[in-house]
């Protein structure tokens, strides 16, 4: 029969296994999914809203009257808006302005107030979105900071509730636990419990964005919301989530973002299951890992969210073509077959053409600029912020503008700059970027009249510049 509750709080948890038989198929080990999509909230993040709140009350934290704030990608913050709002408090959320825009939406139509800031700027700048969140909460009369990720009742809600629910329902069975990092509390409540109930049999495997500092990546931006560990080049200190135990996960699969994009995206047409972008990196995680299993196995993933926030994003066929992730040449899964790539088709054929990527350092002279282009079709490239290489190997790079070996030309010809004076002044607007899944009138659409070429982006990342001759012929 099914459950009746008395508020809608009672209905956070408590979710289903589904056995992922499509997508699993051919597997010796079964593989199934923990559906925390279905909580009342849409995400397994309604449990650490929860559990946080409670503590806050216990703690005297947070009064009758009071104002919860949190910085957040959408999902605790959708959480905190449901238990906030149930229990008599305003809510103001701080979204990262990259966040997909539904979950906004979804957090006003809840009774949330919310507030855009930044997260790709370092971790030092007043404006980014954590320091615009202090400064709420401490100007806030009755305000308390849920601080998920430093909060211990966020791991603490899946020691007793998403560990326990896993063990019960693989009756003891489950060999290997596969998540998502964010703020690292479900990966180490949950597998900590798992461990401690199993006497350590049980192996916890991090599923991580492939540029994500958690499972050893460099830090730079990627696509998927809500997990992984992104460093803005200039962060002077590098600071993890309180809430994360590194100790928990035995190992980490690291997950390009073609590829969880693309899962995410099969999870719908193939099972059934609409779900986010980090439900797709840690499904290809336990993937990898059922393959090397054996029938005594038994993997469980958890789906954080539903794909129905991610609507404008993974899941629209424009947005993946923009960012040059879906190409019509590719087979249904996205992926190119081992040892067999696809036909090269629109600008990936033309961008087979057109050389490697050169970029030119804003800071150099213009002599410098003229060498760097010196070869380079149509002779003009990216002009790029360049960034030293920080100890945990960030060497990211920012598109500042453009260089045309024709405006250079033209400047040492008339004498308006020599060789050794500095580029920047003769630097042109950024260049429009294209994706690869775009068609070549789309990227003449892009090119207009006064730009002299296109950024091409393969997986969200330039990959060339096609000049406008190119296009044009």
């Amino acid at each position: 029969m099914p459950a009746v509750h008395e508020s809608v709080l009672d209905a956070i948890g408590g979710t289903p296994l589904f056995r992922l038989a499509r997508l699993g198929a051919g597997l010796a080990a079964p593989v199934y999914a923990k559906a925390e999509f279905l909580s009342i909230g849409g995400s397994v993040k309604d449990r650490a809203a929860l559990s946080m709140v409670l503590a806050a009350e216990r703690e005297g934290l947070l009064a009758p009257g009071g104002t919860i704030v949190e910085a957040t990608s959408g999902n605790t913050g959708i959480g905190l808006a449901i238990v906030g709002r149930q229990r008599g408090y305003r809510v103001i959320a701080g979204v990262a302005d990259r966040a997909a825009p539904e979950k906004s939406d979804i957090l006003r139509a809840y009774g949330a107030e919310v507030v855009l800031a930044p997260t790709a700027v370092p971790l030092e700048d007043p404006a980014h979105l954590f320091n615009v969140v202090r400064r709420l909460a401490e100007e806030t009369p009755g305000a308390w900071l849920a601080d998920q990720y430093d909060n211990q009742a966020n791991p603490d809600a899946h020691v007793r509730t998403t560990g326990p629910e896993i063990w019960e329902q693989t009756g003891g069975r489950v060999t290997h636990f596969v998540a998502g990092v964010g703020t690292g509390g479900t990966i180490t409540g949950t597998g900590g419990h798992l461990k401690a109930v199993s006497g350590g049999a049980v192996t916890v495997i991090g599923a991580d964005p492939e540029s994500s500092v958690y499972g050893g990546g460099d830090g730079s931006p990627y696509y998927v919301e809500s997990i992984g560990h992104f460093i803005h080049p200039d962060t002077v200190e590098d600071r993890w989530p309180q809430a994360y135990r590194k100790d928990v996960a035995d190992a980490f699969e690291r997950i390009p973002d073609r590829e969880s994009l693309m899962t995410a995206r099969r999870l719908a047409r193939e099972e059934g299951i609409l779900a986010g972008p980090s439900s797709g990196t840690a499904v290809a995680a336990a993937l990898r890992v059922a393959r090397r299993l054996g029938p005594e196995d038994l993997v469980v993933v958890l789906l954080p969210d539903s794909g129905r926030s991610y609507l404008s994003k993974a899941h629209s066929d424009a947005w993946m073509r923009q960012w040059g992730f879906l190409e019509e040449d590719l087979p249904e899964d996205g992926l190119p077959a081992q040892g067999a790539p696809a036909a090269p088709a629109g600008l990936r054929r033309l961008l087979a053409g057109a050389g490697r990527l050169v970029t030119v350092d804003a800071g150099a002279t213009v002599g410098e600029a003229v060498r760097a282009l010196h070869g380079v079709p149509g002779g003009v490239a990216p002009a790029v912020l360049a960034r030293p290489a920080r100890p945990y190997g960030v060497s990211a790079v920012e598109v500042v503008g453009s260089v045309s070996r024709e405006v250079l030309a033209a400047a040492l010809a008339v004498g308006a700059a020599g060789p050794d004076a500095p580029l920047g002044p003769l630097l042109g607007p950024a260049l429009p970027a294209v994706g690869v899944g775009q068609s070549v009138a789309q990227a003449r659409a892009a090119l207009g009249a006064a730009h002299p070429g296109v950024l091409v982006l393969v997986d969200g990342r330039a990959a060339g510049v096609l000049p406008r001759p190119v296009l044009t012929s």
